[in-house]
């Protein structure tokens, strides 16, 4: 049974805080290949790493409104209330940060009525706050039944290790992604909306380091990254916006195809 203290946010145990994140991630990536499997009629990847099976802004999300909402846990009203306040600003903060920091629009709801910069929009701000009431007076309360029959012993050494796997994943593939924009850069002629001094850096080493090249050639090549990324999104320097697999019309973004939905999907939300 987990009785940590030592360590706690908003009286949440620490060890508890970070295995929220993984179990949550885990349960995106699931719901989001369900969903992918529904809409698209395809078998795709929608994590948001190389090679675990985390969708990242699930599993921030979540714990982000677990440890908020501590303060709106009174009643449905409350709850819904705090969902929407802390779940639009998640999703604009990590959508922000993709565009600024990484230069990857992971979704955009610029189409979308009441939207704030193509960030947030009210639908999915009203969807936050009906999944915190879930979250809170239902989901959770069952992934605390489980995690305290868990041994804190058992528990602590396992969370550690799969965050540490998780922060090595991350790290990995975003020197993956910066591999494949120094490609882009170098080989399809593609003017990115990113740093001079990033992209310079990293395509000197793509082009004159040839141990790297071929390591990133063989461990990251284009289709690694568009399989593993389907709609993982460039911007140019004029501001439009492709999807990468645009580029590589001969490389399926999916692993399977097993039917054409009847369903169209409007839009795509890309994994963090």
């Amino acid at each position: 049974m987990v009785k940590e203290n030592k360590f706690t946010i908003f009286n949440i145990p620490i060890t508890k805080v970070f295995a929220y994140f993984i179990i949550y991630s885990v349960i995106g990536y699931i719901l989001e290949t369900t969903f992918a499997l529904i809409t698209k009629g395809v078998l795709e990847s929608r994590k948001s790493f190389l090679y675990g099976p985390f969708c990242a802004i699930y599993g921030l999300g979540a714990t982000a409104m677990i440890v908020g909402l501590q303060k709106f846990n009174k009643n449905n009203y409350t709850l819904f209330f705090g969902g929407v306040l802390i779940g639009s600003i998640v999703e604009y903060l990590v959508s922000w940060i993709g565009e600024m920091i990484f230069k990857i629009k992971w979704w955009d709801y610029s189409n979308m009525p009441f939207n704030i910069n193509g960030r947030i929009c009210l639908t999915f701000s009203i969807i936050w706050g009906i999944l915190a009431i879930y979250l809170m007076s239902y989901f959770n309360p069952k992934i605390d039944k489980l995690l305290d029959k868990i041994s804190l012993k058992v528990l602590k050494p396992l969370t550690i290790t799969l965050t540490v796997f998780l922060f090595l994943d991350w790290v990995i593939s975003s020197f993956a992604v910066q591999m494949f924009y120094a490609r882009l850069s170098s080989q399809k002629n593609v003017e990115l909306q990113q740093s001079n001094i990033i992209l310079e850096k990293y395509n000197k080493l793509y082009n004159e380091n040839e141990v790297v090249n071929k390591i990133v050639n063989t461990l990251f090549s284009d289709k690694v990254i568009i399989k593993n990324f389907p709609n993982l999104k460039v911007t140019t320097r004029n501001g439009e916006i492709i999807l990468a697999h645009d580029f590589f019309p001969e490389i399926e973004p999916y692993y399977i195809k097993l039917f054409t939905p009847l369903l169209d999907n409007s839009f795509n939300k890309e994994n963090l």
